[in-house]
């Protein structure tokens, strides 16, 4: 080669090496109607610009896709953050007797979880936070989505609830050598407290639950009250801040919801019985107030069938007159709210129909709704800055319905799309 060909060889190299590299294809989601932030005024005709799963942009009107780009067209839609349900049970279902947890397998129950988050998917919630299964298998569910497997929601899990020895959470009415098949998840006095809750970090747990009071469908027939003593929440609470994880407090009765928010829990779940006492502790400490409605209404859709046994439909028939009044009283105080369920109670698919709940039965306004299901249930779940509202940077979990659900809640119960983390899910009713 003579040197003016390996001069223009070497010239002909530097230029592919410091050329710029092809523009990455891009998805351009078209939104008649966008609602990046329920906080705020929504947008019109916008397009979020979704690149390697997260959001590159949010542009007024519909930009022009370039070579390669997709466009998914949504301009006759609203198009929203994808929600979240901060109580769910993915891998147990409303119908299953009492006692089908000592019959099934952790690896049935994986299944049942992955069939679950799938239905829980396309009601439009990208990401939920599970609060009470067998560790292995609802950590086995969490994984199979994260690793892309299977479709569902991004997933914070618990595994199994801390609590009191016969109480609500552990097993009761049943054989002694049952209980020891069922693990250990019980605990007394604040040292051992403790110790379960790193027992349960150390198992893959993201947050910690505790029985802060009796169940209503757990077998226990001594009330709804307060369970842990004040020392033991303490220790819980303070255990699961040093290893940097919140709690979770399942709360029915009055003084157990107050001392659950003394000891530093971060949300109240149900919170039926809660007080004014309760109510003032919660918004001193910011704790959360997830009121889980429509478990209510699907325990009351199956009294009488057979599925639930004389001490649990004693319970029941306790709480259903209670539905919505401790969350009417949490928002008019200023108390913040996170959008919670407790899907498994009911068929899950559902966790839509809770929204509708919130603003008939408590008051709420449709744009508080979705601020809770949102900007609020991110914060609390401690995602907020990977999910929650649509801007640039943060994961693409969007959805898109008829309607505009600031005026008719009910919209979210029509998703017509859905994408999680920049993967758009087909979804079996898309067809008009």
């Amino acid at each position: 080669m003579g040197r003016f060909s390996l001069l223009f060889a070497r010239l002909v190299l530097i230029g592919c090496l410091i050329a710029p590299a092809t523009a990455q294809a891009a998805t351009l989601v078209y939104a008649g109607t966008l609602i990046a932030d329920p906080s705020k005024a929504a947008r019109g005709p916008s397009t979020v610009v979704v690149e390697g799963g997260r959001i590159e942009a949010v542009e007024d009107g519909f930009r022009s896709p370039g070579e390669g780009d997709e466009v998914i067209d949504l301009r006759d839609r609203t198009i929203l953050p994808g929600l979240i349900d901060a109580h769910v049970h993915l891998t147990g279902d409303h119908d299953d007797p009492f006692y089908q947890g000592f019959i099934d397998t952790d690896e049935y129950a994986v299944a049942v979880g992955l069939k679950n988050a799938e239905l829980t998917l396309e009601a439009g919630f990208t990401t939920v936070r599970d609060l009470g299964g067998a560790p292995e298998a609802v950590f086995a569910v969490g994984r199979a989505i994260e690793e892309e497997m299977h479709p569902g929601p991004r997933l914070v899990a618990a595994g199994t609830a801390v609590s009191i020895i016969g109480g609500h959470g552990d097993m009761t009415g049943v054989r002694p050598e049952i209980v020891e098949l069922g693990g250990d998840n019980t605990c007394t006095g604040p040292v051992q407290c403790a110790e379960r809750v790193r027992e349960f970090s150390r198992a893959g747990a993201d947050v910690i639950k505790i029985a802060a009071t009796g169940g209503v469908l757990s077998q226990q027939g001594r009330g709804l009250g307060a369970h842990f003593t004040p020392e033991e929440m303490e220790a819980i609470v303070a255990t699961a801040r040093s290893l940097g994880l919140k709690v979770a407090a399942h709360a029915h009765g009055a003084r157990g919801v107050e001392a659950a928010v003394r000891a530093g829990v971060s949300s109240i779940e149900h919170g039926t019985f809660i007080d004014d006492a309760g109510i003032e502790a919660m918004r001193q400490r910011g704790s959360y107030y997830v009121p889980t409605l429509l478990a209510f209404r699907g325990i009351e859709e199956q009294l009488g069938t057979g599925i639930y046994t004389p001490v649990v439909e004693k319970k029941i028939r306790q709480v259903i007159s209670h539905t919505g009044a401790g969350l009417r009283a949490a928002y008019a105080a200023g108390v913040p709210i996170a959008y919670g369920t407790d899907a498994g109670v009911f068929a899950h698919g559902r966790n839509g129909e809770e929204a509708a709940m919130m603003v008939e039965l408590s008051g709420l306004p449709p744009r508080a709704v979705l601020e809770s299901a949102t900007v609020n249930a991110a914060d609390l779940l401690g995602i907020a800055d990977e999910t929650g509202t649509i801007e640039p940077g943060k994961a693409a979990d969007l959805i898109a319905v008829d309607g505009d659900p600031m005026e008719d809640i009910t919209a979210l119960e029509r998703i017509r799309f859905v994408m999680a983390r920049g993967r758009a899910h087909d979804l079996p009713s898309a067809a008009e």
